[in-house]
């Protein structure tokens, strides 16, 4: 196990509508700085495709791309201990606080990216009108990753409101 780390402030901003929600950001990210760090995690991938819009090559970009269509990045796990970057092996978890970050904003989606992510969620305390998806993960390391389904979800998702 290693030595107990924290992930990443949230990216989130007063109009924001669809919260993704990853687990807890990986070696990779946290050598980068910033979210989906790993050039092969499809995150960027999906989301700015979806929009039909490049990656955008640094993190202000990324934040910038964020706010400008309304979504939200945070983690479900703000700090633990971890063995490399697997999700399995997250223990001392610190649950985030998602119900008081989307007090306040526009967000009636929140869009999980895996199963760890839904699961250390505390679903408990969102707001009823909070709907909760759990997507396959984006993560190189899961081979069940679906383009199609991130895509369907964030068009249901982007279109209410």
């Amino acid at each position: 196990m290693s030595d107990r780390v924290e992930g990443f402030a949230p990216v989130c901003f007063a109009d924001s509508r669809v919260l993704i929600l990853g687990s807890f950001p990986s070696v990779k990210s946290r050598a980068e700085g910033f979210y989906y760090g790993n050039p092969r995690n499809r995150f960027w991938g999906v989301v700015c495709g979806f929009f039909g819009e490049p990656v955008p090559k640094d993190i202000a970009g990324k934040v910038d791309f964020l706010r400008r269509r309304n979504i939200a990045l945070w983690d479900s796990v703000t700090a633990c201990s971890i063995h490399a970057s697997e999700d399995a092996s997250i223990r001392e978890a610190d649950r985030a606080d998602v119900a008081g970050l989307i007090r306040g904003t526009a967000v009636h989606t929140v869009l999980c990216n895996g199963k760890a992510a839904f699961a250390y969620l505390p679903k408990e305390f969102l707001p009823d009108h909070v709907r909760v998806l759990c997507l396959p993960s984006t993560s190189p390391a899961n081979p069940r990753f679906s383009a199609d389904t991130w895509r369907a979800a964030l068009a249901e998702a982007l279109e209410e409101g």
